[in-house]
């Protein structure tokens, strides 16, 4: 059975950190593509940090310079670090899999084949 579980969510102060983790079972984690996903209220779900089995890694513009995306294979697990925090960033974040066939990471919602439940962050001012 595949499951991918988030956690590390919370709330902080514009300005903070916090880091989420997401570890998996039920497939093949070296081999696959994830990503990080977040999805406010009244919002679609958008593409933050994804991460290749070679780990190369590709982030949204609004991301870049603030979070860091990295995994441990023999921990089966996906970070998110994320620093320099605003109120922008306040969603549910989810992580995501996808076999790695394209030999680069992508933010392409639609190609994730497997999905977390999420954790939400919130960011006050």
């Amino acid at each position: 059975r595949v499951q991918l579980m988030e956690s590390g969510g919370g709330s902080v102060q514009s300005g903070g950190s916090l880091k989420l983790s997401c570890t998996v079972s039920g497939f093949y984690f070296s081999r696959y593509v994830m990503a990080w996903f977040r999805q406010a209220p009244g919002k679609e779900r958008e593409g933050v940090a994804g991460i290749d089995s070679r780990h190369q890694t590709t982030y949204a513009d609004s991301v870049r310079d603030r979070f860091t995306i990295s995994r441990d294979n023999d921990k089966v697990t996906l970070y998110l670090e994320m620093n320099f925090l605003k109120p922008e960033d306040t969603a549910i974040y989810y992580c995501a899999a996808m076999e790695d066939y394209r030999g680069h990471p992508t933010l392409s919602r639609g190609e994730f084949t497997y999905w977390g439940q999420g954790t939400q962050v919130t960011v006050s001012s």
